[in-house]
């Protein structure tokens, strides 16, 4: 088992406001903030990790928020819905209490599994979904959102793609992942190496106009691996099938691997260690600002960079 995808890592997406962003994950989803630091590339931009107490692979949804960036088009070539695992029976709780925050809910069902679909303020499309498997992952919870409401972590991903088969080749051929149900335009794989985060939703459709990767999309999605060396077996893999992907990269809290696949889609690879308490304790992730060492001997000018948060 241990030299498999152990279905996903982390998302990661593009927000347009960072004091918004957070105040929104944090207080209204009450999830967690995991890590706070910033975009390796831009340090002037902020990274924030969410998930569970944590940080355990497979609850963590990650942003760039980039002050002011346009919003883009959830459309082909993208990531375009990110699922949440709910406990069941708390769909009315969830719905309620994002009507009461003037957020817009729909009410449906895919594959048998019920859901409520909303965007949060960026136009992010996210759909909390009761879970027919059973999720026993442990729950961040707060004041208003008790663990019987809480976020599970991630249920699966859906990519919408024009054409769909050469990406399900990458997940079949090199992923390891197996079509489990198929109704009209969507398809539903799975892995059987982990019980949860563990599926990856395909909606092919040559309707949908091309995505543009601004606010309100979804940047990559990273796929989990054990430590470094199946991260480098899994490179093999990928040249082997004819794909460009990068050179091992030290992300602080994981190892990466990324590259793109056929239909456009940034994928990732990411390790288990070392972690998000390798450079903060349990009790207080989150609370400061964590720069990479790069980036560290220019920590005063990127924090009068960086938005002042509220």
């Amino acid at each position: 088992m241990e030299n498999r995808i152990l279905g996903l890592h982390h998302i990661t997406a593009i927000a347009g406001n960072a004091n918004r962003n957070l105040a929104f994950y944090t207080q209204v989803l009450g999830v967690r903030l995991v890590k706070k630091t910033v975009n390796f590339d831009d340090p002037g931009t902020y990274h924030f990790y969410f998930g569970n107490e944590e940080g355990t692979p497979g609850t963590i949804l990650t942003f760039f928020p980039w002050e002011g960036i346009g919003k883009g088009i959830n459309g082909s070539g993208l990531a375009t819905h990110i699922g949440y695992s709910v406990p069941k029976g708390s769909l009315e709780f969830w719905k309620s209490r994002l009507q009461h925050f003037n957020i817009n809910v729909e009410e449906g069902e895919i594959f048998g599994e019920k859901l409520i679909s909303f965007q949060d303020p960026d136009g992010l499309q996210l759909q909390f979904i009761e879970s027919s498997t059973v999720d026993d992952r442990k729950v961040w919870t707060t004041d208003e959102i008790k663990e019987e409401n809480a976020l599970k972590g991630f249920h699966n991903v859906t990519l919408t793609l024009k054409n769909a088969a050469p990406t399900i080749k990458v997940l079949t051929d090199i992923f390891g992942y197996s079509l489990q149900k198929h109704e009209g335009q969507r398809y539903r794989f799975s892995t059987d190496a982990i019980e949860t985060a563990n599926l990856v939703d395909i909606i092919e459709s040559n309707e949908i106009e091309a995505g543009k990767n601004m606010a309100g999309t979804n940047h990559h999605v990273a796929f989990r691996v054990k430590d470094e060396q199946v991260l480098m077996e899994f490179r093999e893999k990928v040249i082997a099938a004819g794909l460009n992907i990068t050179t091992k990269i030290n992300r602080d809290y994981f190892y990466s691997l990324y590259f793109r696949e056929p239909g456009g889609i940034l994928f990732e690879i990411a390790t288990d260690n070392p972690g998000f308490t390798v450079d903060e304790p349990l009790n207080e992730l989150g609370t400061s600002l964590k720069l990479p060492k790069q980036h560290e001997p220019l920590r005063e000018k990127i924090e009068k960079v960086l938005p002042k948060l509220s």
